[in-house]
């Protein structure tokens, strides 16, 4: 080298051979021809050629001088370029050049030479990426490691790089531009800060977007140097987050984009960050926990990401940011969650518990979030959500909050569609979701109409899609209706009927609009309009739209014509598409892209539409009911078994000929139903019977051959079916044929004269038969009626006992256990009260007679002739006969009149029966009567005597009852305002002066003062009034204040000249005065109007006389605890609103009552409570279901304070025999152990928790069986008290869980829901406790004698009462406005609840 450098200093320039001397003094191109030379001979040699290296190291001096370095033309440098990185690799390792400022001159003008890249179509980028891979490849850039501004050169460097890289470089360019930055990077000493920064700049989302090439460069060379570059990441982000110093870099403020997309590059390269991030979840500063989080959301939710089992620490500090208290933060948590659900399954467990408490997060956006979460994860795949995760989905359909109600039902609607309807994921996705579908119609129960219009509109589009073909629509609502479970069924029938209700009230608003103008015109369009906008959402804004659609209607008679298409019955669903598109387009505007009016009429024609049904569709779906029958229909593919499908289809079949009779019409479907009517199948028969009934009106004129044939078998039906076959056959030939008297004459005269008592079994038919007969055709035969009754039914049938009745404690057996006698008797007793329903007139005197029949029936405890030969259970069996029969005459004007008020007071009485399936049953029936507004208000204060049963399911049904009763006619009298001079027979208040004085004569109100008595009518009381009381709109509490006042300045008027009775009155007025006076802050303003009392209940007030003597012993005051009433919220269940009113069965007339003054007295209608209940009332967060509140608070008697409560030790307070109450019995040794051993186990918490959550001890209220009475000392004379109540038979305590679950998804107001708390009445007397201390197998047949009140404590904490559930035809119900059809339902009803006395609507499952 010592050679070359002496050379060097030479000066003189050797050129290769051809090549003249370069300078300043020749042209441009012929530089660069001459360069071209200079490059072809750099690029031949090779490191080995000493000689050629020493020849031309003054050239290769002479091309880095300033004037090639700073040429104008690009060709010149580019040529330089290419020659001095051929001197870098000729004369490596070596450099020609010592000074450090020449050596930076040069990289810097080759990098400056790199910029040529950039343009891969000019024609000099082949030299340009020579230079390129030259500088790679030999790492020339290597040189600058020794140079102070190494850092500067390879910053420039970078920067160049990643600005010229771009998509029309191929691989080689994109491998030598890494090979070349990444040994700067391995083989260095250092990276600086700004070098890091120029390349980790490419990463941050703006810059990425602009140069993915950039990007891509940027990760391989990142992904090349991991282990190299390692240390100064971390240093970076040690700076940043950890000491707070951004200022070392611009890119601070894109940290955490920069750490996730490092750990998309290589997770290598943030070992030592991740732990800071842990740190950072954990500051105190809202927004960079977010940050954190955002970030740690998708690197835990990437596809491919294994940080959570990597850095388990990390992903348990991140699942803690769920419960954040900043709730973007847990916003952010939650969305997150689908991401991580579909991309990491195995992750599901650890998200479930903190998706659950988000599910009930105070936010409504967290809660609807969650929903979202799961939802789009089990869309993607089913087995990607647990069991758990779509529960919470499922608690969030009776979410508060309506959007959050909304996206819950909406998701699983579209889980269901997806794997039930359309099968995705085979048999075992479509099992798994297969609850989907009741769930979604139990939410038909809601208040809410917004709730209901989703289900219809979810039930046309995902569960039942009307557009598919007729037959496949059809089969698809055939095997769901199977499938569906009773509740959901019935809410089902429900919304069909609710259409149609609309339908109707529809089509009288177009009958309406075509009539001329008046006042009376415009009311009842006014009319119409309310009842319709009460069906839509939003209410008040509904009202203007539907007024503009009756103009509308008025104006446009094309618009007009077409909606009285939609709603005609025979209008198709093709049809009713049409005129939908048509009316729509009609009234659409393109002007006005968001059109309120035309939403609202939308929802309307939505609504109204018959989008499944039609004469096409019933036909296809009888035809599928053929299929199953034939057996030919998969029903087994479709998981159903073919006995069930059958059932199923016709009762579907049985329900839409309610709803669309007129499609039935062909003969190709009567025909069909002809072939079920002759299957053996009895359900089969009967439901053909009642289609028949249903759809038959215009069969004789249309349909003369369908005649022929079924006229012959309706007659043997009705002589020789089953009963209820019998039933249906005579209805159907009353509604389908014009001679219908000759044939009645036919079936009447043959079973007239067979009736006899040799074979009991045989006997039921004929009376059933003649039964309808007395009630359809009375006229036809009155005489032989008459006689039948009094010699036959009366006298033959129920004054004899002939057969002994089984000796049994069991107050109730099923129906298969009742002797036939027993059977016959209560036919007996319907055909008679059927006979005078009939009539519906007491000339003759026949009703005084059967009421003084029946009241003697419950006189005698329900054996009527007093021989002691019938047995427990049907004597219960004749009971409840009785007290029905009572309530179905009761419903009836002309035979209310004539119930004295003992009759009344006795069959009150059945509804605190000894036997608890009489009590449940008689409930039932009175609440039915009172629903349909047909049993007169005074039958409403029955209720206020199930205050004290012993089952807690009673108490609270009773209470559903009072709550839906009491909003049905508040809702009533605000649809009707016509009534108002109706309103002592429909104002919720006035059952007020009935319970007073039903009270007053209980049987069991026997000492006037005595405390405990009190204590009980003051319980019974507030029953009625903590309801009636829970809104004081219109001041009425000032309005019962005021009612009671002037019952006290009245006399009884069954009794008036009884002082006692008449003290018991103004005592009982005291109580209620009491409660009013503690419950309310308003009592005591101006009543709006002056009470009416009915007049058969207290005499006239005396204006002389004013009563004002407090009758209550001072002892009772601390009783009446001040506080006020909540709102009353009950099961959605027994708290449907009134759907039908225009169809309601008021018979108003029959339900007046002779009243003592103006009839006009309204406090302004006091109870204008709306259907819905007022949730604002009651203190609950945002989360909180919407469902009626659990009968934890819903059942309890509320604001009921508790008694003192006696000690085991404590006596009786009055050891003689009470009239109506039945001697305590000596308490037995056996007894009196069990009794101590029972009190050393409950400990006092036990007691406490006893006391306040279960019936009262004592037992039921009552007169004792006859055994008992004849032993006591009471007088005969008097009233006939009720028999006690005794607790229902013990069930497996396995049923009580299940009970509880099924709780939230009661759906109808026969079901009753297992209370879960509740607040019972104090203790009483030691002997009564002593007499509860028995076995449990005698509690479960418990008799009158041995059993009062509940069982032990230690029994009752071990076995909750377990709630009985009975199951009533409650989607029929509404639906039959005839006096045949309400019969048909009690029959049904009846059947249901006899068939099985304890029915529930699951089977328990681990019987035992």
């Amino acid at each position: 080298m010592a050679h070359s450098k002496n050379r060097a200093t030479d000066g003189k320039i050797t050129y290769p051979p051809g090549v003249k001397e370069i300078s300043d003094k020749i042209s441009k191109e012929e530089m660069v021809r001459r360069l071209k030379m200079v490059v072809k001979t750099f690029m031949d040699m090779d490191q080995d050629s000493e000689e050629e290296k020493e020849l031309y190291l003054n050239l290769a001096l002479h091309l880095a001088s300033d004037f090639f370095l700073k040429h104008p033309d690009k060709d010149v440098r580019l040529l330089v370029a290419c020659c001095l990185a051929d001197i870098f690799r000729i004369y490596a390792p070596e450099a020609p050049y010592t000074s450090p400022d020449k050596l930076k001159d040069i990289f810097m003008f080759i990098t400056r030479q790199l910029k040529g890249l950039e343009d891969t179509k000019s024609a000099q980028f082949n030299r340009y990426f020579y230079l390129l891979e030259n500088i790679a490849w030999v790492k020339s850039y290597n040189i600058c490691f020794e140079l102070e501004d190494s850092n500067e050169i390879f910053t420039q460097l970078y920067r160049t790089l990643f600005q010229v890289i771009n998509n029309g470089h191929n691989q080689k360019v994109h491998m030598h531009m890494v090979d070349l930055m990444s040994s700067i990077i391995c083989e260095g000493d250092t990276v600086s800060q700004e070098l890091l920064d120029t390349v980790l700049v490419n990463l941050v989302p703006a810059h990425k977007n602009l140069n993915k090439q950039a990007y891509d460069l940027a990760k391989a060379l990142l992904k090349r140097t991991a282990q190299a570059i390692e240390p100064y990441i971390t240093n970076f982000f040690n700076l940043v987050l950890m000491l707070g110093k951004t200022s070392v870099s611009d890119l601070s403020e894109h940290v955490f984009d920069l750490i996730l997309e490092l750990y998309n590059i290589d997770s290598h390269l943030l070992l030592s960050v991740l732990p800071q991030l842990e740190f950072k979840l954990k500051s105190n500063d809202n927004d960079e926990r977010l940050q954190v989080v955002k970030l740690l959301a998708k690197m835990f939710g990437a596809k491919d990401s294994e940080l959570a089992s990597q850095n388990k620490p990390l992903w348990q500090c991140y699942l803690g940011r769920f419960n954040d208290i900043h709730v973007p933060i847990r916003l952010e948590c939650v969305k997150f969650a689908s991401h991580c659900l579909m991309n990491h399954p195995d992750l599901a467990k650890d998200l479930t518990e903190y998706l659950k408490v988000r599910s009930h997060d105070p936010e409504e956006a967290i809660r609807h979030d969650v929903i979202v979460s799961i939802v789009t994860a089990a869309k993607k795949d089913l087995a990607l959500v647990n069991d758990h995760l779509l529960n919470f989905v499922r608690e969030r359909t009776l979410d508060k909050r309506w959007r959050v109600r909304k996206e819950a039902m909406m998701g699983l609607a579209q889980i269901y569609k997806k794997y039930s309807l359309q099968g995705e994921g085979g048999k075992e996705a479509s099992k798994q979701v297969s609850w989907i579908k009741d769930k979604l119609l139990h939410i038909y129960y809601q208040n809410s109409i917004d709730d209901r219009l989703l289900v219809e509109r979810i039930f046309a589009q995902y569960m039942v899609p009307h557009n598919l073909e007729t037959t496949e629509r059809m089969k698809c609502l055939y095997y769901l209706y199977a499938t569906l479970d009773q509740n959901a069924v019935k809410a089902l029938n429900e919304m069909w009927k609710c259409q149609n209700m609309l339908r109707h009230n529809v089509k009288d608003l177009l009958d309406l609009v075509k009539q001329p103008k008046s006042d009376s015109y415009n009311k009842a369009v006014f009319s119409k309009v309310m009842v319709i906008t009460r069906n839509l959402p939003d209410p008040g804004k509904a009202q203007d739209f539907v007024k503009k659609l009756a103009q509308v209607l008025e104006e446009d008679e094309k618009i007009r014509k077409q909606l009285e298409t939609l709603v005609s019955p025979a209008c198709s669903c093709k049809q009713a598409e049409g005129c939908v598109r048509d009316i729509t387009k009609k009234l659409g505007s393109p002007k006005q892209p968001s059109n309120p009016f035309l939403e609202m009429v939308k929802f309307l024609l939505e609504r109204i539409a018959p989008v499944h049904i039609d004469t096409e569709s019933i036909s296809a779906l009888v035809k599928q009911v053929n299929k199953s029958i034939e057996g030919t229909a998969d029903d087994e593919d479709e998981g159903v078994p073919t006995e069930q499908a059958i059932r199923a289809g016709l009762e579907l079949l049985k329900v839409l000929s309610f709803t669309h009779p007129v499609s039935f019409h062909s003969a190709e479907t009567f025909e069909s139903l002809l072939s079920c009517l002759k299957m053996d199948d009895e359900k089969v028969a009967e439901a053909a019977l009642q289609i028949f009934k249903n759809t038959g009106g215009k069969l004789e004129e249309s349909f003369p051959q369908i005649k022929s044939v079924l006229m012959p078998v309706l007659q043997h039906k009705a002589k020789k079916g089953p009963p209820r076959q019998a039933k249906y056959a005579i209805h159907c030939i009353h509604a389908m044929f014009s001679n219908r008297d000759t044939h009645f004459a036919q079936i009447f005269e043959p079973l007239h004269k067979s009736v006899d008592t040799e074979n009991f079994e045989q006997l039921i038919t004929p009376l059933t038969t003649l039964g309808h007969l007395a009630m359809l055709a009375p006229e036809q035969f009155a005489g032989p009626l008459k006689s039948l009754v009094a010699n036959f039914i009366v006298k033959d049938l129920l004054m004899n006992d002939r057969s002994p009745g089984k000796k049994t404690t069991k107050l109730w057996v099923p129906d298969d256990e009742v002797s036939p006698e027993t059977l016959g008797k209560i036919q007996g007793i319907k055909l008679m009260v059927r006979w005078l329903l009939g009539v519906k007139n007491n000339q003759s005197k026949s009703g005084t007679s059967t009421l003084r029949m029946l009241t003697a029936i419950l006189n005698s405890d329900g054996d009527l002739t007093e021989q002691g030969k019938i047995g427990k259970p049907d004597m219960s069996r004749m009971r409840l006969a009785a007290g029905c029969a009572l309530l179905r005459l009761a419903q009836e004007p002309c035979y209310h009149e004539i119930i004295t008020l003992e009759q009344y007071q006795l069959c009150a009485l059945v509804i605190n029966d000894e036997c608890y399936q009489v009590r449940q049953a008689f409930a039932q029936k009175l609440h039915k009567g009172l629903c349909r507004l047909r049993l007169p208000l005074e039958y409403l204060a029955v209720f206020a005597l199930c205050a004290k049963d012993p089952v807690k399911e009673r108490r609270a049904h009773a209470r559903q009852c009072l709550v839906k009763n009491i909003n049905l006619r508040r809702e009533y009298l605000k649809q009707h305002a016509a009534v108002s001079e109706k309103l002592i027979s429909l104002l919720p208040e006035y059952v007020v002066p009935y319970a007073i004085h039903l009270l007053v004569h209980d049987p069991d109100y026997v000492k006037v003062q005595d405390i405990e008595q009190l204590k009980d009518i003051k319980e019974a009381l507030w029953f009625v009034l903590e309801i009636l009381m829970a809104k004081n709109e219109n001041n009425s509490h000032a309005f019962i204040r005021k009612m009671v006042e002037n019952i006290k300045q009245t006399k009884d008027g069954q009794t008036p000249d009884d002082a006692k009775i008449n003290e018991k009155l103004y005592t009982v007025c005291d109580v209620a005065m009491n409660i009013v006076i503690s419950k309310s802050t308003t009592y005591s303003l101006e009543s709006p109007k002056d009470p009416v009392l009915p007049a058969r209940y207290f005499t006239q007030p005396d204006k002389n006389f004013s009563n004002t003597k407090n009758y209550l012993p001072p002892e009772m005051k601390s009783f009446f605890t001040p506080g006020k009433p909540k709102a009353a919220n009950v099961l959605g269940a027994v708290n449907k609103p009134l759907s039908a009113t225009g169809k309601l069965q008021t018979k108003l007339s029959r339900m007046e009552t002779n009243s003592n003054a103006s009839s006009n007295s309204n406090p302004s209608s006091p109870g204008r409570g709306k259907g819905r209940l007022d949730t604002t009332d009651v203190d609950h967060s945002e989360n909180e279901d919407i469902t009626m509140k659990s009968l934890s608070e819903s059942e309890k008697p509320r604001g009921r304070k508790r008694g003192i409560t006696t000690t085991p030790d404590d006596k009786p307070q009055d050891s003689k025999p009470k009239r109506g109450r039945k001697k305590a019995p000596p308490v037995s040794e056996e007894a009196e152990v069990s009794w101590a051993e029972d009190s050393s186990l409950a400990d006092t918490t036990m007691e406490m928790e006893d006391e306040q959550n279960s019936p009262p001890k004592r037992g039921r209220r009552g007169r004792p069986p006859k055994s008992a009475a004849l032993k006591e000392e009471t007088p005969a004379k008097g009233r006939r008290g009720r028999k006690k109540a005794a607790p229902p038979p013990e069930e497996e305590a396995e049923e009580e869980q299940e009970e509880e679950e099924d709780g939230e998804e009661a759906g109808s107001e026969n079901i009753e829901v297992k209370p879960k708390a509740g607040r019972g009445r104090g203790g009483r007397r030691a002997g009564t406790r002593a007499e509860a201390a028995e076995t449990t197998e005698e509690s479960v047949e418990s008799t009158p004698q041995k059993r009062r009140g509940r069982p032990p404590k230690n029994q009752q904490a071990a076995k909750k009462t377990v709630g009985v559930r009975s199951r009533g035809n409650e989607s029929d119900e509404d639906m039959e406005t005839s006096q045949e059809n309400v019969e048909e339902e009690e029959e049904q009803e009846e059947e249901n609840q006899h068939s099985s006395p304890k029915v529930r609507r699951k089977a328990p499952r681990n019987r035992r």
